[in-house]
């Protein structure tokens, strides 16, 4: 089977922008992957095109790949996804899976599987807070950042927002809080304070700030290092 890499981390957390700057700067590096191309039933984004981003199908068609039991369906943020992971144990080379925790952790059970999670938050910060529990709960404060970087990514994207807009930015700011549940699966957790909002990763051509500490750490990964700037978590950390 293929060396497979696997970036999770919540919606808008910055794990497009950091592919896209780790391309852009290291392009001998990441031109050594196959990215993994899920199917989903949400319309593409600005910049998205289809069979490169995602397979963008309908929701009947992704529901008809259930019968075939090679192929994980799942419901994430309110949308269908599927892949087929018989198809991943087939190839070879390097791959590299960007996107969701909930496939994102199904994906760390093959052989060989690295897994790095982009964290909107340090451990240090969840410890913090949650010291403060009779201020702000767990999952009212990660809702409550992933909503502001969903709100600003989408304002950027699309101007005056639609109900409709509103409330995909809703829905996965309510699932953030679960998908960071996850993260302590994961070889190596990056906290990342520059989601896909922020313009660090390339108003200034180079990444600055956090989208510079993740994009270095990503490319160490990838060369096999264990990354500069990582953090590893307790299960029960995030509650």
């Amino acid at each position: 089977m293929a060396k497979l890499f696997v970036l999770s981390g919540p919606s808008c957390a910055g794990k497009s922008p950091l592919c896209g700057a780790v391309e852009r700067l290291y392009p001998q590096i990441y031109g050594e992957f196959e990215k993994i191309i899920l199917y989903t039933s949400r319309p593409p984004r600005a910049g998205e095109t289809d069979g490169r981003d995602y397979f963008f199908r309908s929701n009947d068609f992704i529901e008809s790949l259930r019968s075939n039991s090679d192929i994980v369906v799942m419901t994430v943020r309110g949308d269908l996804q599927a892949l087929n992971t018989r198809d991943l144990i087939s190839k070879k080379g390097k791959l590299l899976y960007e996107g969701n925790p909930f496939i994102g952790k199904k994906l760390l059970d093959l052989d060989g599987a690295v897994g790095v999670f982009l964290s909107p938050l340090s451990g240090d910060e969840v410890e913090l807070f949650r010291g403060m529990k009779e201020k702000i709960g767990m999952k009212d404060l990660i809702t409550e950042v992933m909503r502001r970087k969903l709100l600003r990514r989408a304002e950027k994207q699309k101007g005056i927002l639609s109900l409709e807009a509103l409330e995909e930015v809703e829905r996965r700011a309510l699932s953030a809080y679960a998908e960071m549940r996850e993260a302590y699966l994961f070889d190596y957790i990056i906290p990342n304070h520059d989601g896909e909002d922020s313009e660090n990763w390339d108003a200034f051509y180079y990444p600055l700030g956090d989208a510079r500490r993740s994009m270095l750490s990503l490319v160490d990964v990838l060369e096999g290092r264990e990354p500069r700037f990582f953090e590893r978590w307790e299960r029960d950390l995030i509650g």
